[in-house]
């Protein structure tokens, strides 16, 4: 009967310390914001006004008559900067989509900001057209500023990012500046 007692108090001891460590880890990607309510006024930002939105296959339906982002990102040897943005408010979460999707595959992240916080999450490139699936990553940094802290929709949201993160064998860099029409 001790025995017994002793045993299960042992697999018990286990089981909590393996799921705090489990519940540990999905917390750590979560990180404050930044506010800048100077950001709309950034160069960057200003020029992205006076260039047309990207068009990245031939039947894309254009969603805005300028450009939503300046982002490169360097994974490898060539860096890439055909990346757009969209942004939706779903409850109290905004998502903000940077993708550059061509109709075959897509590549990018999906930022979750959601009191005060941020998520992010890496899009798999082996995505097809109208899939949205994530990988795992191992962030190394991240930093994201807005202009401001309360969203609605039909507001503009102006952002800008700095990413670095570890993905299958090699290292991902995302940085630039974004901005979005909430739908």
């Amino acid at each position: 009967m001790k025995q017994t007692l002793y045993f299960s108090s042992i697999i018990i001891f286990f089981s909590c310390i393996v799921s705090c460590k489990k519940e540990k880890k999905a917390r750590q990607n979560f990180e404050k914001f930044n506010i800048d309510k100077n950001l709309p006024q950034n160069d960057t930002i200003k020029l992205l006004s006076k260039y047309p939105e990207l068009k990245l296959y031939k039947k894309e339906k254009v969603e805005s008559k300028t450009r939503t982002a300046y982002i490169i990102q360097i994974a490898g040897l060539l860096p890439m900067d055909n990346y757009k943005c969209s942004s939706a408010l779903k409850n109290d979460t905004l998502e903000i989509l940077l993708n550059n999707n061509n109709g075959f595959f897509g590549n990018g992240i999906l930022v979750k900001v959601f009191g005060g916080h941020f998520l992010i999450k890496d899009i798999d490139p082996k995505t097809l057209h109208g899939e949205l699936k994530f990988i795992k990553t191992k962030p190394v940094y991240q930093k994201l500023v807005l202009d401001k802290n309360n969203f609605q929709e039909n507001d503009t949201v102006y952002g800008f990012i700095n990413y670095n993160t570890k993905v299958e064998g090699f290292t991902k860099d995302f940085r630039g500046y974004f901005k979005a029409t909430i739908k």
